[in-house]
């Protein structure tokens, strides 16, 4: 009896809806790996045979302040941990304790295990270089109207372009600074990343 206390004492679970119609997503972190739940589909992962993980910032309209972890398996299938639940038809709880806990006591676990995975952090390097090639472009656009807004004496437009520039930089910063592309290891998982 002893032995079954102290192997449930040693698991450390997460569980997550990611829509509202499917089941839960379940994870847990056993002895002998990652073992998850999707759907009609399970599967135990050794944490030895983890080839990669990427955390990232995912912000969502009704959710603002989610991330994100892809783990890979060595042989190529992928899954997604998501730090929010959905809860009702408007509701999308975030579950950021239980999120940290269980990423933190993964990268714990595949450390003990000797892993050899990836790890990175943020977008891709392709993705967020267009990311910043876009950002260029639409703060050349919005000085041009700032401009020709300040030139033509039309103050309230300007005013409307400063604030609207405001509010942007302020929503797209973090993401951006939040997913700028690096690599870490399992011992110093990057803080911006993890709720």
């Amino acid at each position: 009896m002893q032995g079954l206390e102290a192997e449930a004492a040693s698991v450390t679970s997460y569980a997550y809806k990611a829509s509202l119609i499917g089941s839960a997503h379940r994870f847990a972190l056993t002895e002998d790996g990652l073992s998850w739940h999707i759907g009609g589909r399970s599967g135990l992962w050794p944490y030895d045979e983890i080839s990669a993980i990427r955390l990232s910032f995912r912000p969502v309209s009704m959710q603002q302040h989610r991330f994100r972890a892809d783990v890979t398996h060595t042989g190529g299938r992928r899954i997604a941990i998501l730090s929010t639940s959905w809860q009702t038809a408007a509701l999308m709880a975030p579950q950021d304790n239980g999120f940290r806990a269980f990423i933190v006591e993964l990268h714990a676990r595949m450390a003990k295990a000797g892993s050899r995975a990836v790890l990175t952090s943020g977008l891709g390097r392709t993705a967020y270089a267009t990311v910043l090639a876009f950002l260029a472009v639409l703060t050349v656009a919005m000085a041009g109207l700032l401009m020709r807004a300040l030139v033509s004496g039309e103050f309230a437009g300007a005013l409307f372009i400063l604030g609207f520039a405001a509010l942007f930089a302020w929503q797209v910063g973090g993401f951006v600074r939040r997913n700028q592309p690096r690599s870490y290891t399992l011992a110093h998982l990057p803080e911006a990343l993890l709720p």
